[in-house]
């Protein structure tokens, strides 16, 4: 999203929201993750049962920042992850990909290791397969031709199938047959979040998101512990076996955390009431991620700015979009892509230069609607075509779509005047000529309630026309409080 801040930078700064003025610290408060709580004898359970939620930690990586959720076994800190990813190429059916190839697919799986500190792509392969559905994922050929290639290449201690979510089932095997620990496009993904969280309210919803691998943990560790005869056992006189005690402890972590998340959305609307009373319009600018910084903007941010007109507004800059982003993340993330329907106009920046460029769309449409994204801002959406000086013979073929460089500045001005007629449009305000007495309190009651942009003065009338943008309810109250003034 670097090119995002890089085309919102050039415009007019907002000067009443430079500095730290109460409302906007008051948009960055961030939400506490709640404390836990339990009895001694439960606390006994969970210490002995702290094996399954160790093992599945990336000490490599995050700069020490890893729980012991994110730890591969034998991998001291700072050592590096040395990863083979697979990438099963479906043939046909309802999981094959039809705006993307295998390799850049692939490509993309790569940047997502590459991403993440101390981590290193040793090998890689893209393997066919007709049964995505089953356990295994691919034939028993195929399935014996990865298993061999894995244990002959020296180094490995992980690997990462290019698929949204493996099945506990199906991790627990991949990891008994190549003895090293698998990873799924959820679970790197997660990390990433995890290591680019620099909010608390961010590590809130990433701790949601990371519940369900706990629980993938779970079942395979307690499988485990069956065939050792373990898993089965009651803790302590308590009635609850180990696994049903982890369940509730699990369950009991997940309830505190939905409830700081719905804490947080009440402060969010809230603060969504204060910009609406104080008559902010808000541009929610999305797309797709970097390659090379991927979820850099995983915390949303809000920059103020001023359009053409000098009428204030607030610039979201909301998390880039991936393919195939898993929608249990979408759905822990939902508190923070909640600005995204309150706003008054989105802004949808794609890189026209890149070889996926029309399948990075559709997946940025995709997770607008599976947010249940209104309508009326879907409509509205302005398409901006980013990085068109990478394009040779650049040619918009597509109707309403504005082509811009952000590195070279070109069409920058066009985008300010599309945002600001779209916004005038969306928040319902008028461009007036106001006449005024100047020895009456309007034309400063204008300037404190409405965005001046001329004042013409004639002193010989000891008046002023002043052209003012207005909003309807604005313009109520100034017609109440000055209704001998004409206009």
């Amino acid at each position: 999203m670097t090119a995002l801040r890089r085309i919102f930078s050039r415009l007019p700064p907002l000067p009443l929201l430079q500095g730290p003025p109460r409302a906007h610290r008051a948009a960055c408060t961030l939400l506490h993750a709640a404390g836990h709580r339990s009895s001694s004898q439960v606390q006994g359970a969970a210490a002995g049962s702290s094996s399954v939620f160790r093992g599945f930690s990336l000490s490599s990586s995050c700069r020490g920042r890893d729980s012991d959720e994110f730890r591969v076994r034998g991998l001291a800190p700072g050592q590096q992850l040395k990863v083979f990813i697979v990438h099963p190429d479906v043939k046909w059916g309802s999981r094959k990909q039809h705006l993307t190839t295998a390799g850049l697919m692939m490509a993309e799986a790569e940047g997502l290791v590459n991403t993440l500190e101390n981590w290193r792509v040793v090998d890689k392969i893209v393997l066919s397969t007709k049964t995505p559905e089953k356990k295994k994922i691919f034939g028993k050929g195929n399935f014996q031709l990865l298993a061999d290639k894995i244990r002959q290449t020296a180094g490995i201690n992980a690997v990462f199938v290019n698929v949204e979510r493996l099945s506990p089932g199906a991790e627990r095997e991949f990891e008994e047959a190549w003895g090293v620990k698998v990873f799924d496009r959820y679970s790197v993904v997660l990390h990433i979040f995890r290591c680019n969280a620099r909010t608390k309210e961010a590590k809130l919803q990433i701790s949601l998101a990371e519940i369900p691998l706990l629980r993938s943990r779970l079942r395979n560790k307690m499988a485990n512990l069956d065939q050792q005869g373990g898993g089965s056992r009651y803790i302590g006189g308590s009635g609850e076996t180990l696994m049903e005690v982890q369940q509730r402890l699990l369950k009991e972590r997940e309830m505190k955390i939905r409830l700081a998340l719905e804490k947080l959305r009440r402060k969010r609307k809230l603060l969504r009431s204060q910009r609406k009373h104080k008559e902010f319009p808000v541009v929610s600018v999305l797309g797709y991620t970097n390659c090379d910084q991927l979820f850099a903007t995983l915390d949303v941010t809000v920059h103020g700015g001023l359009l053409p007109c000098r009428m204030p507004v607030l610039y979201v800059d909301t998390i880039g979009f991936l393919s195939q982003l898993p929608h249990l993340l979408i759905d822990s993330f939902s508190a923070t892509l909640d600005d995204i329907k309150h706003s008054d106009l989105l802004v949808h920046v794609r890189d026209i230069s890149h070889p996926e460029t029309e399948n990075q769309k559709q997946n940025v449409l995709s997770v607008l609607k599976n947010l249940q994204t209104p309508e009326r801002l879907m409509s509205s959406m302005i398409e901006v075509h980013n990085k068109i000086d990478l394009v040779d013979d650049y040619e918009c073929l597509e109707p309403d779509v504005l082509p811009i460089s952000a590195l070279t500045q070109r069409g920058l001005d066009q985008l300010s005047a599309a945002v600001e007629e779209e916004i005038l449009k969306s928040t319902g305000k008028h461009i007036l000529d106001l006449k005024v007495d100047l020895s009456s309190p309007q034309l400063s009651w204008l300037y404190k309630e409405s965005t001046v942009q001329d004042v013409a003065v004639d002193a010989d009338d000891g008046s002023a026309v002043v052209n003012v943008i207005i909003s309807a309810a604005a313009y109520g109250r100034y017609k109440k409080l000055f209704t001998d003034k004409g206009r």
